[in-house]
């Protein structure tokens, strides 16, 4: 069995704790690899390679950086076919969504190339007799991030391409469940140059991330995950004196008004909830459906929803794959269940869903739930699987209300013809995204992507312009350069004259 190990100073580096954990194949059900777990140690060696190169990286040339970097994006563009295989093989999610899933990340990849535009600094002069104040920006030394198994490439992309384009150093620690991706990842970027331990991958678990977030020599910790887990990084990170930039779960409402186009409704909420299985953190869960929608519309999400094709990521006529774990997919399952004890209606079940000569696979089919309140567990909880609920109410205010009300805030979306509608829309509800008829309104690489309340813990968004800030802190120089003409002693104050 295949064991997958480190990379440490630029090569790979077998672990040494002796603990190992499982990886498998969610079509098959099989293991298929074993994945070496990190100690304390390990994680200290990651960080000190990254230390040592930040000497020098951390001075080294904008030129340098981005020269490094145009030639990562065009490894990673020839590869994503070899990248979007392996993220297939580990998670199960369909070759044409993990495709996706490595352009978006090279978004933010772009977005590093283009470094030397966001760290311009400021000058102001004159500000007092021959004196300018100037404001730059600098790196701060080791960073580290913690990623889900939800998107294996995407997510690290999001967050050490401008970590290093800002002259950091990176430890990155990718999902357990899922970790080749990362490794190619790292092995691209030293094939385009990248200096050893500029970027390091270390693999584990809980005790890789409590040794990260202990570590005195990081700086910065960015993660993406569910709310406990964010909650408990953010805790225990700034706790220890680190910046942190924790990204949590969600429940994303998208509201139907009367008078929408129902058919594009339909689709998107096709889309937005059964894609991928529904393990996104931009999923929408829940249709807020007004007045007289709601019939018309079930019946057109229940038509659609009727012919997917659910089978084997590998398989080209799939549409959706199989859940991450098989102890996932039982909790899954147990929502919808739950939610016809608690009197919702079962529209579709897909609780007993499997794929021919692929039985031991973690199956699940689409669910569609109506009649959902917001006390059921199916609406409370977020499921992070193709389970769609349907919450009906009449009038504007009250989906506006409901939404609001929910303790998360990531993303939501609404269907509407009339734009005073949708204007009023996006500056009442109390989310990090909008989508104006978008299902899925995760921000291009140029600005930022994060929630509000209980979907986000610390006070900056990830990529964009407030990636560039949680990377990098401010510095502002006062300068006076006297003219030879000028003499003598003064001890007062400065004056603005």
């Amino acid at each position: 069995m295949k064991t997958l190990s480190h990379w440490i100073g630029g090569k790979p580096v077998e672990g040494v704790s002796g603990n190992f954990g499982p990886v498998y194949n969610p079509a098959t059900g099989a293991q298929e690899k074993q994945v070496a777990f990190a100690s304390v140690d390990e994680v200290d060696a990651a960080v000190r390679a990254a230390k040592e190169a930040f000497r020098t990286w951390g001075t080294s040339s904008l030129a340098k950086r981005t020269s490094v970097l145009f030639k990562y994006r065009e490894l990673l563009d020839a590869h994503r076919e070899e990248i979007a295989q392996l993220i297939t093989a580990e998670h199960g999610k369909v070759h044409s969504d993990a495709l996706g899933e490595v352009a978006r990340g090279l978004e933010i990849v772009e977005l590093a190339c283009g470094i030397p535009e966001k760290l311009k600094g400021e000058l102001s002069t004159q500000v007092s007799t021959r004196v300018d104040v100037s404001s730059i920006r600098q790196s701060l030394g080791v960073v580290a991030g913690i990623t889900p198994f939800n998107f294996p490439a995407m997510v690290p992309m999001w967050m050490f391409p401008l970590a290093i384009a800002c002259g950091n150093t990176f430890v990155l620690k990718p999902s357990e469940k899922v970790p080749s991706a990362a490794f190619k990842l790292a092995e691209l970027a030293a094939e385009a140059g990248l200096p050893d331990g500029v970027l390091n991958v270390v693999n584990g678990d809980k005790v890789a991330v409590d040794a990260i977030l202990e570590h005195p020599d990081i700086a910065a910790v960015s993660f993406v995950g569910s709310t406990p887990i964010a909650r408990y990084i953010h805790t225990t990170g700034t706790a220890n004196g680190k910046r942190v930039q924790a990204l949590g779960g969600a429940k994303n409402h998208m509201l139907v008004l009367p008078d929408a186009d129902l058919d594009l409704a339909a689709d998107s909420a096709i889309n937005a909830a059964y894609g991928s299985a529904g393990e996104r953190c931009m999923a929408i869960s829940v249709v807020v459906a007004v007045g007289e929608t709601a019939d018309p519309l079930i019946g057109k999400i229940k038509e659609r929803a009727d012919q997917l094709r659910i089978g084997p990521g590998d398989d080209p006529a799939s549409e959706m794959g199989p859940l991450i774990t098989k102890v996932h997919r039982d909790k899954v399952a147990s929502y919808v269940s739950g939610a016809a004890a608690q009197g919702a209606d079962v529209v579709i079940d897909g609780t007993g869903y499997t794929v021919e000569g692929y039985e031991d696979g973690h199956w699940i089919g689409v669910s569609l739930l109506d009649h959902v309140t917001p006390e059921m567990d199916a609406y409370r909880d977020e499921i992070f699987g193709p389970v769609l609920a349907v919450v009906r109410v009449e009038t504007y205010d009250e989906a506006i209300a409901l939404m609001n009300n929910s303790p998360w805030g990531n993303g939501t979306a609404i269907f509407t013809r009339d734009g005073g509608a949708a204007r009023r829309f996006q500056m009442e509800v109390e989310a990090g995204m909008v989508g104006v008829n978008v299902p899925i309104p995760v921000p291009v690489g140029y600005h930022s992507f994060g929630g509000w309340k209980d979907s986000l813990f610390g006070d900056h968004h990830i990529y964009g312009n407030d990636g560039v800030h949680f990377y990098t802190r401010g510095k502002v120089v006062t300068t006076r350069w006297p003219d030879p003409s000028d003499g003598g002693i003064n001890l007062g104050f400065p004056s603005n004259h």
